[in-house]
């Protein structure tokens, strides 16, 4: 599987912004990722903190 090259917390940190009221558009332009991307990602990681990344890992 190919290594994304965002790491976790980014993700995390970029879905954050995202709840906090940010755009999505806004988010992906400056990231460089399609909104389809973005909307995986919440998916995935939608709801979780820095820390319950960093547990996941372990």
């Amino acid at each position: 599987m190919k290594k994304s090259r965002f790491t976790e917390t980014q993700i995390v940190k970029a879905i954050q912004d995202h709840e906090a009221g940010r755009k999505a558009e806004e988010i992906c332009r400056e990231l460089g990722v399609t909104t389809a991307s973005f909307y995986k990602w919440r998916q995935r990681y939608g709801g979780m903190q820095v820390s319950d990344v960093k547990r996941m890992k372990e």
